[in-house]
């Protein structure tokens, strides 16, 4: 197998999860930019579920506020990430989601940080009065889910004994 082949087809779950969770995100965004006002509410569920369009610019929970390393961050763990889908060993099916998912993410919000200095987030969950958010930290939530999937769960191998 030549290293173009390897490169195309090794982690390909990876590679689509990302691109389709950055695509995603980035539409979301672009759609709230465009036909909201920064500020703006929209009850979906009154009192339960808003789109709300804000900005941030610290990290979840709006932690190290203002900090300009936050988008150094975001480069880092995406090229990272890359690195291990590029490079590292081939990674099962809820690896490979999960990286992806966290890749999406981080390149999500990593493109708010380096194009506008802040993360636009619009879904806001009043019902447990969490902080509002977006569809890049869906995406880092759901990768971490599918990993923590991968490192418990062992697939049965056929013809292998019960325990």
């Amino acid at each position: 197998m030549s290293l173009k082949q390897l490169l195309v087809t090794k982690n390909l779950l990876f590679w689509i999860t990302a691109v389709v969770a950055v695509a995603v995100d980035q539409i979301s965004k672009t759609v709230v930019i465009h036909y909201f006002h920064l500020g703006e509410t929209i009850p979906l569920w009154p009192s339960v579920f808003h789109l709300t369009y804000v900005t941030n610019t610290g990290a979840a929970f709006s932690i190290f506020k203002g900090e300009v390393w936050l988008r150094w961050l975001s480069l880092v763990v995406s090229l990272g990430l890359m690195i291990l889908g590029w490079f590292g060993p081939r990674l099962n099916r809820w690896e490979q989601a999960g990286y992806g998912f966290i890749l999406g993410g981080a390149i999500g919000n990593g493109i708010d940080r380096f194009a506008t200095g802040a993360v636009i987030d619009f879904l806001d969950a009043r019902i447990i009065n969490f902080p509002v958010f977006n569809l890049a930290d869906v995406s880092i939530n759901i990768g971490v889910v599918c990993i923590l999937i991968a490192a418990f769960w062992r697939p049965r191998r056929p013809n292998s004994p019960e325990s």
